[in-house]
């Protein structure tokens, strides 16, 4: 499997809801690789990668992302593989 990457910003009420948490367990759950930060601007950054298919859905998921957020907008900028073997909160 080739693995493909991305790095996704997240903005609006994406801070103090949970989205780190559970950004990683989507991640496993996607067997999605790589790490999600909050960002002093208020928002989430997320640098991913995984199958083309699982890192679709995943980032599909990060535009609605835990019931508490309010996802006002997204950018994803597609990347080589980072070389993860994990998927972390920072």
């Amino acid at each position: 499997m080739e693995k493909k990457g991305a790095i996704i910003k997240i903005y609006g009420k994406v801070q103090g809801v949970g989205f780190r948490y559970y950004t990683q367990q989507k991640a496993h759950e996607l067997s999605i690789d790589g790490f999600v930060q909050n960002r002093p601007d208020g928002s989430v950054y997320v640098e991913a990668e995984g199958s083309e298919e699982n890192l679709d859905a995943f980032i599909l998921w990060c535009h609605d992302g835990p019931g508490w957020a309010r996802v006002t907008n997204i950018t994803v900028q597609r990347t080589p593989a980072f070389g993860y073997d994990e998927f972390t909160i920072k």
